[in-house]
């Protein structure tokens, strides 16, 4: 039996994971580190804090908090362009509760991925 639809057509999760497989791609261990720890920060902060965070403390954050800006943009065109923090940053604001509430929820997901493939990258090295 043959299955129906586009059988090369990437899932969510697919789509989430080859993203994250790519960005990190050239990631020091400092980023890493930092992208391990951006999920529990979002949980005890929020999305919005966090990118806030990473956005002042520069250096290792300011990539990965790009990266997943990006991510988000790519997914959220409401969002607008993801390489300018402030753009970005008021179109946040502008996000209606539960539009805002599904971008966290997106931003975790694609992280959880992010986490596990650039420690395993950092790993094979």
């Amino acid at each position: 039996m043959q299955p129906r639809g586009n059988s090369n057509r990437l899932t969510l999760e697919q789509q989430r994971a080859q993203d994250a497989w790519t960005k990190c791609e050239r990631y020091t261990k400092a980023q890493v580190n930092a992208a391990k720890g951006l999920p529990a920060l979002i949980m005890n902060s929020g999305l919005m804090q966090v990118l806030a965070f990473c956005n002042d403390k520069g250096k290792e954050y300011e990539q990965v908090s790009q990266d997943l800006r990006r991510w988000l943009g790519r997914r959220f065109p409401v969002l607008g362009g993801a390489d300018d923090f402030v753009q970005f940053m008021n179109a946040l604001l502008a996000c209606k509760p539960r539009q805002y509430q599904q971008i966290t929820a997106e931003a975790l997901a694609w992280l959880k991925w992010l986490r596990l493939m650039s420690s395993a990258r950092k790993g094979a090295e």
